[in-house]
């Protein structure tokens, strides 16, 4: 049976959160017997070893939160190919990057190999909104496409993993995100996105239980890729119709503490002589956290400007 309006959204989002906080525990007791933990150093901030298969349990809430809506069957099986294979592809790496720290460069070459899915699928940016004409559209050649599809879900794939300095951050994060583009997108039509959005902001929700403060599992590589590679991707699949400016600039004011940490990051580490791919703890959050606030302070602050930022996103699509 396949459900519609705020019913089939309610459930992808309960089912979503349900099966996410059901399935942690069981992660954890995996990785804690495997041996995969993360282990403390001068950049992290717990003091003991902790799991590192939380995104497993993401995964899992978004797949059955998105089935049990009815997900599947709203998407168009080829699109819906290319998003879970691309998707699922990412976490793997971070899986793998999770136990045996792959170099920054060539996680970069293996999330780049990634997106090919989304490529060959046709979910791409294909046209932009022209910046004075109101109703016309700017057909982007195709290699033009790929080039700014690439480094949109590479970016928000790596912003999503970047914030993860905190208990609760990238998670919440998330969540707030999913929610305010699920609202977008059924304001302007797109059930199937809102549906996605909706199944991906439970799976976050229901891992914040077992990752606040003070973390009993961490999400890892894993979930933080899955969780900014399935953003990217249906920010690009909702093709929002919106006017010149605001289609350009929904996306990105949504996502916009992320995005602004990750752009930000390696001019940081350039201008200070240092490698751009090195990993350090100069972050926004981290910076906060080191002016004296509290680490649930700072990840409450955050939550505040990314909802902030999230209702004026909802505010500019009405407008527009």
């Amino acid at each position: 049976m396949t459900l519609h309006g705020n019913e089939a959204i309610l459930i992808a989002y309960g089912v979503g959160a349900a099966v996410t906080c059901a399935v942690t525990p069981a992660a954890r007791r995996f990785a804690l017997r495997s041996g995969a933990l993360d282990h403390p150093n001068e950049r992290k901030k717990h003091t003991s070893p902790l799991p590192t298969s939380g995104g497993v349990a993401i995964i899992a809430g978004f797949l059955l939160g998105a089935l049990a809506a009815g997900g599947y069957h709203q998407v168009a099986p080829r699109a819906l190919i290319g998003i879970l294979a691309g998707a699922l592809m990412v976490a793997l790496v971070g899986f793998v990057d999770d136990r045996i720290d792959i170099p920054a460069k060539t996680k970069l070459a293996l999330q780049i190999i990634c997106v090919l899915p989304l490529l060959f699928s046709g979910i791409t940016i294909s046209m932009l909104s022209h910046p004075l004409l109101r109703q016309q559209q700017i057909l982007l050649p195709v290699w033009l496409s790929w080039t700014i599809t690439t480094l949109w879900v590479v970016g928000v794939t790596n912003a999503i993993n970047l914030i993860d300095g905190l208990d609760g951050l990238a998670s919440g994060v998330a969540a707030i995100a999913c929610v305010a583009l699920a609202f977008i997108a059924l304001m302007w039509g797109q059930f199937p996105v809102a549906l996605l959005c909706a199944a991906l902001a439970g799976g976050a929700v229901g891992f914040l239980p077992w990752n606040w403060h003070p973390a009993g599992i961490l999400m890892g590589d894993t979930g933080a890729y899955f969780l900014g590679y399935v953003i990217a991707a249906v920010t690009i699949l909702g093709a929002f119709k919106m006017a010149a400016a605001i289609a350009i600039f929904v996306p990105l004011l949504v996502l916009a503490v992320p995005l602004f940490d990750t752009l930000v990051s390696p001019l940081r580490r350039f201008l200070n002589g240092r490698p751009v791919f090195a990993a350090d703890r100069e972050h926004l959050h981290h910076r906060l956290v080191a002016l004296g606030l509290s680490e649930p302070r700072v990840v409450l602050l955050t939550y505040a400007v990314t909802a902030l930022c999230g209702a004026v996103a909802i505010w500019m699509s009405r407008a527009g």
